[in-house]
């Protein structure tokens, strides 16, 4: 029998077959894996990205790698990209290898070996990657370019891990409450030059759980987040809730106008302990009562919410607190962003019957002070705190209703308008009458009502003085004249 010894010739022959052998089976049994994948599992609408997509890793200036030859220590080594994006291995020209993957620069080492050496077994694997480079812009809370680590830092023994559209999102501070995840571009170079643009519904990712919607990214990636032109408030709000928005915690600067008690600029910080107000983002109806509430002319069904996008552009959000307080749904009540403008027109009319609910909203201050002088039971009352829907009738039944001495036909109603005049009128009083604005008119913060006497109280103390024995000449003089006044107008 005949014994057969391998040469170390014909053993290098025989294991670069294997590794060809092996190559091509693997080769067919990928693209066999790829054809028999189920066609709903997509990133984006278009059937072309998905391969784009799982592009494998391109060479780049700052990696490294390792070239091992067998039986040939002096041609192995390590070796890095240069700026120039070449590598310098020994004994052979540089050879440029930035964009190719790194089967490609495998290919072109063994050919550059291959002139030099006799049926070389070149293994080369990459040993270490260089940090990602991408961009972001849009609607994100700090638009700009980042760096991504290839190892996950909490890891007690770091694995390659690539980052993903998720990671870049929250480097930059998360997306505002203006962006249309649905609409995300992702901005790929490819190998041999030129951009490719793919559509990215990131929506998928928080309905479904899709992780591959969440792509890896790859260095050069840009990602474009556009500002949306449809405001879904429900998902507006679901998005905001996930960790991809900013953090609720983040001090957002708001000014507040129109129909509030003070209207002004308000720094509001959702879950701040000291408005005893629990976490979560500033709404439009607690940044109202942070600004004194609304006044008694607030149409609260045409408040408006104006919101400047990332790139420069307004958008008006309608808000309708009216619906909010009828269905408790919660979407009527936007979240804010830092440089939000919020709205509160005056209303053309007054509904009596929404009066009490729209009072007893958070949004509406919880009293208004009125004063009540002059004739009343309880003449140490004052200045008194009324629920913003209270009437004059109900004011004066508070302030102890009219003493003996009081005209109980009339009051007068003093009022300080908003532009700064001063208004004077009579109502006629009428206590078992509902609200209305002709007998029992709607209270407003700092209305003073005047309660003054009857005839007869007048008369009563004209005589008085007219009788008094210290009184001089003039004094008794004065107080005729005083007593003819209101024989004069004994019908008041």
């Amino acid at each position: 029998m005949v014994s057969f010894v391998p040469t170390p010739t014909l053993t290098r022959t025989m294991t670069s077959l294997c590794l060809v052998i092996l190559t091509t089976m693997g080769s067919h049994l990928n693209g066999l894996a790829q054809s028999s994948s189920p066609s709903n599992n997509r990133i984006s609408p278009s059937e072309n990205n998905q391969p784009f997509l799982q592009s494998p890793y391109l060479l780049g200036t700052g990696d490294q790698i390792s070239v091992d030859i067998f039986d040939s220590e002096d041609f192995s080594g390590e070796a890095q990209v240069l700026a120039d994006g070449t590598l310098q291995l020994p004994y052979i020209k540089r050879l440029y290898v930035r964009g190719m993957t790194l089967e490609q620069a495998t290919e072109m080492i063994k050919i550059e070996y291959a002139a030099i050496l006799k049926h070389p077994l070149i293994t080369v694997t990459l040993t270490q990657l260089r940090p990602l480079e991408i961009g972001i812009s849009g609607e994100v809370q700090r638009p700009g370019f980042y760096t991504l680590n290839l190892f996950d830092p909490e890891s007690r023994l770091p694995e390659l891990r690539y980052p993903t559209l998720a990671d870049a999102i929250q480097k930059a501070g998360g997306i505002t409450l203006s962006a249309d995840i649905r609409q995300i571009q992702l901005r790929r170079l490819q190998p041999g030059g030129g951009e490719q643009i793919i559509p990215i519904d990131f929506w998928e990712f928080l309905q479904n759980g899709n992780p591959r919607v969440n792509v890896t990214l790859r260095d050069g990636d840009t990602i474009i987040i556009p500002a949306t032109t449809n405001f879904n408030q429900a998902e507006i709000r679901q998005v905001a809730n996930s960790n991809l928005a900013t953090s609720p915690d983040t001090p957002h600067n708001v000014i507040v106008v129109g129909q509030v008690n003070r209207p002004g600029n308000y720094v509001l910080v959702g879950g701040d302990a000291n408005t005893e107000r629990p976490g979560g983002y500033a709404t439009v109806s607690w940044a109202i009562q942070q600004a004194g509430g609304i006044t008694e002319k607030a149409d609260i069904r045409q408040i408006e919410l104006h919101r400047i996008t990332q790139a420069g552009t307004q958008q008006i959000i309608p808000v309708n607190l009216w619906e909010l307080l009828q269905t408790g749904d919660l979407s009527h009540d936007p979240f804010l962003q830092d440089g939000d403008t919020i709205i509160i027109p005056q209303a053309t009319a007054v509904n009596l019957a929404e009066i009490t609910p729209i009072a007893r909203a958070s949004f509406s201050p919880a009293t208004i002070k009125v004063s009540v002088v002059g004739e009343i039971d309880n003449p140490g009352a004052g200045t008194i705190d009324v629920a913003p829907d209270t009437t004059l009738n109900q004011a004066l039944l508070k302030a102890g209703g009219f003493n003996p001495r009081a005209s109980k036909k009339s009051v007068d109603l003093i009022r300080l308008n908003p532009d700064g005049t001063i208004s004077q009128r009579r109502i006629v009083v009428d206590l078992s009458a509902g609200p209305n604005e002709q007998t029992n008119p709607l209270l407003r913060n700092s209305d003073i009502i005047v309660v003054e006497r009857s005839g007869l109280a007048r008369f009563s103390d004209a005589t008085n003085l007219l009788l008094t024995p210290t009184g001089n000449l003039f004094t008794q003089t004065l107080s005729i004249f005083r007593v003819l006044e209101v024989i004069n107008n004994w019908e008041r």
